[in-house]
């Protein structure tokens, strides 16, 4: 049977909710359908064919945002603080000597979270499991945890807003982008007169991108290119699939399958060499250089040896897919009741991987971390420690705990000297 945007709901589907009112969710569909895209194709094309040189070892990709994007927390001066901290974080890493960075934000739709259950009890009341603010609300009641159809429309809004201002910044930071890659060369203690040419991928750009979960309000924005034929998602220039949703046969694997965006693919310690090969071939059967990015999320314990092996089997299959990692999901922990993560053992994942990716001949192609530009107190550690007795300081988020500022500067500086030491190793091999 040929692919169609509709095609996925005669698969079996995970992680989806059950709307208590059918025509609703019939109506608010529509209304998406004939709702104006989020995003271009000419943009998702362009994304494409950049990341095309990160597959090929001349770039890099940095990926970061939000855990979860929340309606209550939505501003422009939240969306200026995402847009700056990746500015500063990907200077650092081109100023290393990554060549140009790709900047793709977790924005403009990360608003739906995977669970591990479908309901979640508290003092003797079983409700459904928030499931992040595009389909309920966080509110431990009756009426927030009620699956609402209705919240896709205000999901699409806000990012919209957001999109518009992403590229309002983007073309005010253009003129300060020689200051913003002075300060990381400085930063790095690297001269002035060592730095990198400017190019073009190296603009103020940040794409879009976001979890493909809630697979109706992605139906209801997929276009098609009436010149080419070929299908787009509009409501991100990249989506991504996660552990708990990328079964081959599954329904978010077979709408993946059929847009021509970047996908990405989360690879964590339950992937099998043999499965992940069919899955390449299923989402991206071309081969295509920037069409897929693998994206690994093992723990600072279990990258390497899980993460060899799947990196051997896509080099020995000649897949030109991105290899990228997610040192965040593996390394959550509970201490004193809230789930938080060590920057120590962010670090060490991704150092476990750009050491891994040499060892197999691999290009260690990107990050993709959960931050964000505002000073809360989640994670444990960095330059500017936040300790144990710190977390109930100024800890915001719904889902999982995001690296503040200064623990993603922390992080890109790490990324950087990891760069500027596969360089160094490179120049002596020559």
């Amino acid at each position: 049977m040929s692919w169609n945007p509709a095609s996925w709901r005669d698969r079996p589907a995970v992680q989806l909710p059950t709307y208590p009112d059918a025509d609703a969710l019939a109506t608010v569909e529509s209304c998406l359908a004939s709702a104006a895209p989020l995003t271009s194709m000419s943009d998702s094309r362009r994304l494409t064919e950049t990341l095309a040189e990160v597959a090929e070892g001349r770039a890099f990709l940095l990926q970061g945002g939000d855990c979860a994007e929340t309606f209550a927390e939505f501003g422009a001066d939240k969306v200026r603080v995402t847009f700056d901290l990746l500015l500063e974080m990907a200077a650092m890493i081109r100023a290393a000597g990554a060549g140009p960075v790709v900047k793709v934000a977790r924005i403009a739709g990360q608003f739906a979270k995977p669970r591990s259950s479908d309901s979640e009890t508290l003092d003797g009341v079983t409700l459904p499991a928030y499931r992040g603010d595009i389909i309920n609300g966080p509110a431990f009641d009756v009426a927030s945890r009620a699956p609402d159809p209705m919240r896709m429309l205000e999901a699409h809004r806000q990012s919209g807003v957001t999109i518009d201002l992403l590229q309002a910044f983007a073309s005010a930071a253009y003129a300060d982008l020689n200051d913003i890659h002075r300060a990381a060369r400085q930063r790095l203690g690297i001269r002035v007169d060592q730095a990198p040419a400017q190019s073009e991928p190296d603009r103020a750009r940040v794409y879009t991108s976001h979890e493909a979960l809630l697979l109706p309000y992605e139906q209801a924005l997929t276009r098609r290119d009436a010149e080419s034929g070929q299908y787009w998602s509009t409501s991100a220039h990249m989506l991504w699939l996660g552990e708990r949703t990328r079964q081959l046969d599954g329904a978010h694997v077979e709408y993946a399958s059929g847009i021509a965006n970047t996908i990405g693919l989360k690879c964590g310690p339950t992937l099998e060499p043999d499965e992940l090969l069919r899955l390449a071939e299923k989402l991206d059967p071309d081969n295509r250089p920037g069409k897929l990015v693998l994206i690994g999320r093992f723990g600072a314990g279990a990258a390497g040896e899980r993460l060899s092996a799947l990196m051997r089997a896509t080099r020995r299959a000649g897949l030109k897919a991105i290899w990228s990692i997610d040192p965040m999901h593996g390394n959550t922990v509970t201490v004193a009741g809230r789930k938080t993560r060590f920057v120590k053992d962010i670090a060490a994942e991704i150092g476990s991987f750009f050491a891994t990716a040499r060892a197999e001949g691999v290009h260690p192609g990107g990050v993709h971390l959960e931050l964000t530009g505002a000073h809360v107190t989640e994670c444990l550690g960095g330059s500017l420690p936040v300790a144990e007795e710190d977390l109930g300081q100024n800890y915001l988020t719904h889902c999982d705990p995001r690296l503040n500022q200064a623990q993603a500067i922390d992080v890109a500086a790490e990324v950087a000297r990891l760069v500027m030491e596969g360089t160094r190793i490179a120049s002596d091999a020559a």
